[in-house]
């Protein structure tokens, strides 16, 4: 019983300094010494430590090399660039501007990671709204939509979103494989998302919008030798995962590769500071994946995770869409309240534990990834791109108050979150009938 009292007090409060960060207190720091506490109390042996590094060492290295590409080509206009083009292309039409801006989100998110989306494309997109001469609410809208889908729309590819980085590792599915199913799922999400959005915001969006005097999207480019090397880098990035699900190579020695070669070339690019780029990287959170994991593992050894395992087994009792829907609205839940970064940790490791059918162990690994994707959108707290989001945009002088978030997440998440596990169950049984896997 102690132990449950230990593992659970540890938990809670590394989940708390991790959201609050006190005197601005790092998630690696918090997350590392929990870990750190985790063994010494005993909850944890270092066998576990060394398991935990073993789930999370590609993932996370992963993540770091998808920013670091990000970031470089941020500095070289590519972000600007791809938002020109759509305001351009919007014609002087709001609502076709809502729509185009959307897309450019939706597939930002799907090569850069939802964090890509939030933190670099979203700012740009209000930063314009501005330029524009725009109404406030008009440019809350279209944030608001960017933030969104950001987060929504992070289901397509195993690389999408650092959740669904750790979950592949963890369960094996392969780049190929994963894409295959999720990327219709991430259509119907898209869909969903916009369709919800389109209700709410439709009355703030303007017929005409003066768009003649948004840069040519060439004159953003700063560093027109790195944009076309970086183009290339890009097309055979995503070669590279796809090939790693022959090779049997980790994902991340692609990535890593691709976030080098650039590195390289940026050294001679009188725009990018390699040192700033590299120092800037979001190192904490191999640190927080770490230690948050190790943090995790000792309720698994407490018997906390195989009680969840046991409630999972139920859903599976009860059929496939018990267990698609129920996993994927539990993990929404647990991600609103606590974070989705332990929540698909601790799912994972209930899932792995729940004495089900391979196939309902597969389709509840995804369900995992959706609710883990969309559900912190229901709260700030839900991610930390959120949080680090909101404090971005109230730089730039737009306040979203957590209210007022909050009141948007719960019309929003529900009925996308709702929408896009259903086109999860029928793809899954789709691809299952045709005999592509479980």
């Amino acid at each position: 019983m102690l132990d449950v009292i230990q593992s659970v007090g540890l938990f809670l409060v590394v989940l708390v300094l991790v959201i609050v960060k006190p005197r601005g207190l790092s998630i690696g720091w918090s997350a590392v010494g929990g870990g750190v506490l985790a063994l010494l109390l005993g909850l944890v042996s270092w066998g576990n430590v060394l398991t935990v590094i073993g789930i999370v060492w590609d993932a996370t290295l992963t993540f770091v090399a998808i920013i670091v590409i990000s970031v470089i080509l941020e500095d070289v206009g590519f972000f600007r660039w791809a938002a020109f083009h759509m305001i351009r292309a919007a014609r002087g039409d709001g609502r076709r501007l809502f729509w185009l801006l959307g897309i450019l989100a939706a597939l930002v998110t799907m090569f850069f990671t939802n964090d890509g989306a939030a933190l670099i494309l979203t700012p740009i997109i209000y930063e314009q709204t501005v330029a524009l001469g725009l109404p406030r609410r008009t440019g809350l809208a279209l944030v608001m939509a960017g933030g969104f889908l950001a987060d929504t729309t992070s289901v397509p590819l195993s690389t999408s979103n650092l959740v669904n980085i750790l979950s592949s590792d963890f369960f094996h599915l392969g780049f190929l494989g994963y894409a295959l199913r999720m990327l219709p799922v991430d259509v119907a999400a898209f869909v969903a998302s916009m369709a919800v959005l389109w209700i709410l915001y439709r009355r703030d969006l303007p017929r005409q919008v003066a768009t003649g005097t948004v840069e040519r999207p060439e004159d953003a480019i700063a560093d027109p030798a790195v944009f076309r090397v970086g183009l290339v880098v890009l097309a055979l990035l995503v070669a590279g995962y796809a090939a790693s699900q022959f090779l049997h190579w980790p994902v991340s020695v692609f990535a890593g590769s691709a976030a080098l070669a650039l590195l390289i070339l940026a050294r001679r690019s009188p725009v990018i500071r390699v040192r700033t780029v590299v120092q800037g990287a979001p190192w904490r959170i191999v640190a927080f994946s770490v230690g948050m994991y190790v943090v995790v593992y000792g309720l698994r050894n407490a018997g906390l995770i195989q009680i969840l395992g046991r409630a999972l087994a139920g859903l599976a009792s009860h059929g496939v869409m018990a267990s698609v829907f129920g996993t994927g609205f539990l993990a929404a839940g647990l991600s609103a309240v606590m974070n989705n970064m332990p929540t698909v940790m601790i799912d994972a490791l209930a899932i792995k534990h729940a004495a089900v059918p391979h196939l309902h162990q597969m389709l509840m690994a995804y369900a995992n990834v959706v609710g883990s994707d969309i559900g912190p959108k229901i709260t700030p707290i839900g991610s930390l791109a959120t949080l680090l989001w909101l404090d971005r945009l109230e730089r730039r002088g737009l306040h979203i108050g957590w209210g007022y978030y909050m009141k948007v997440g719960l019309l929003l998440t529900i009925p996308v979150l709702a929408f896009t596990l259903f086109g999860l169950y029928g793809v899954s049984l789709g691809l299952h009938a045709a005999g592509f896997g479980p």
